[in-house]
């Protein structure tokens, strides 16, 4: 059938529902997705949102952490909260006769959340042993310090996680103030699916989310990836460079050229072994273990990177070969070869993308989310096996800006 879009009425406010019936299994799945509440919203304490998602999974004050753990494991019920750079979401998933638990279980949480002091001291013990573990992690650091210059001064450019600065700066009152302001009503859509009606759906919902306070959405904004090339070197005790870099991409995510630069993409540097990047780094000169690039277009920002990890004595050489092969490619484009087997994966594979209940809700709520009808991903296949490649190398040369480079290297 395919998932459709409904909507819910709860204290005059109407939720968008996203719904597919599949009775393969005995399973229901649920999301609930609270727009502009991510990491974007931290403000000036970096980490806080996810912060309040991990506090939100400490249970509530009756259970304590362990007792709402156990009472989820012994009904066989996954439930999580989880923080993206834009949203937070609220994920689970049971049985079908185990579903109404679960939703009393949320209920539950909504109305009696663990905001103790001692649920709060054990986050941020947590919290600080994860950051300190990532300052032996290459990948983190380079990554996250890329990010940092592409989106200096924006809420894209900070971390997520926060730092040890940050993270000591929360207090148990900025968390309680975070949810109440975000876990609302009116940031709410909910992705559904499974072996449930429609009907059956939309009244359980109904029922759980009106517990929640009505709120405010606010706009997300658009912030642009710098413009002005950068290089940060951090040196630690390693015989391997890790190399980040990137660049703006100048698109939003209502672009209806996308699909040119899902293909662009995918030839350039996204396709694995097959890609320009991983055969003119690696296999042509050797100079590294791995080289991937591509570009993330997203509702607050739109920016092309990608990274490679080489011997520190080859990381200039290695540089400058990239440099090369993205001048290359804005000049002259890609071939008609490469465009043919990018059709053949891209249309081939998209079979595998659908497989599961799952993965469909995932990619109708994106579809929803970033303001497509759902079933349009079809379209957009069909556009992509009509592209000419006199088409796709107009559209390369208009992208020039994916020369200036910004780059992060963590060396010896």
């Amino acid at each position: 059938m395919g998932a459709v879009l409904e909507s819910i009425e709860v204290k005059g406010v109407k939720i968008p529902v996203i719904y597919e019936k599949d009775t393969n299994l005995p399973i229901v799945s649920m999301q609930i997705v609270f727009q502009k509440s991510g990491s974007i919203e931290d403000g000036q304490l970096p980490g806080l949102a996810k912060f309040s998602a991990k506090m939100l999974n400490q249970g509530t004050k009756k259970l304590g952490n362990v007792g709402f753990a156990k009472k989820l494991e012994e009904r066989a019920i996954h439930f999580g909260v989880n923080i993206g750079t834009e949203t937070l979401v609220l994920e689970m998933s049971s049985l079908k006769e185990e579903f109404d638990k679960g939703l009393k279980i949320i209920k539950e949480l909504f109305s009696d959340p663990n905001l103790t002091p001692e649920a709060f001291e054990r986050v941020k013990t947590v919290t600080m042993g994860v950051l300190l573990r990532r300052e032996n992690d290459y990948d983190y650091i380079a990554s996250t310090n890329l990010k940092e210059m592409l989106f200096k001064n924006t809420p894209i450019g900070h971390r997520a996680d926060g730092t040890k600065e940050s993270i000591e700066k929360i207090k148990l009152d900025d968390v309680e103030k975070f949810l109440k302001d975000h876990i609302v009503l009116k940031r709410a859509i909910v992705v559904i699916g499974g072996d449930i009606s429609k009907e059956e759906a939309q009244k359980k919902l109904s029922e759980l989310l009106v517990s929640l306070d009505i709120g405010e959405n606010e706009s997300l904004g658009f912030y642009e990836a710098s413009d002005k090339p950068e290089k940060k070197v951090v040196k630690k005790d390693t015989d391997q460079a890790y190399i980040y870099f990137g660049s703006p991409f100048y698109m939003k995510v209502d672009d209806k050229e996308y699909y040119k630069a899902r293909v662009a993409s995918f030839i350039l540097g996204s396709s694995g072994f097959g890609s320009r990047m991983m055969e003119e780094v690696r296999v042509k000169r050797g100079l590294a273990y791995s080289a991937y690039s591509t570009v993330r277009v997203n509702k607050s920002h739109s920016y092309f990177s990608g990274y490679l990890q080489t011997k520190t004595d080859n990381q200039n050489d290695a540089i400058e070969v990239v440099k090369e092969v993205i001048a290359e490619f804005v000049e002259k484009g890609a071939t008609q070869k490469e465009l043919d087997a990018a059709k053949k994966f891209l249309l081939g594979s998209e079979p595998l993308r659908n497989e599961t209940l799952s993965q469909r809700l995932s990619r109708a709520f994106m579809e929803y989310y970033k303001g497509k009808p759902l079933g349009y991903y079809k379209k957009e296949l069909e556009k992509i096996e009509a592209l000419s490649l006199e088409e796709l190398n107009s559209f390369i040369k208009k992208h020039p800006e994916i020369n200036i480079l910004t780059l992060s290297i963590v060396t010896k």
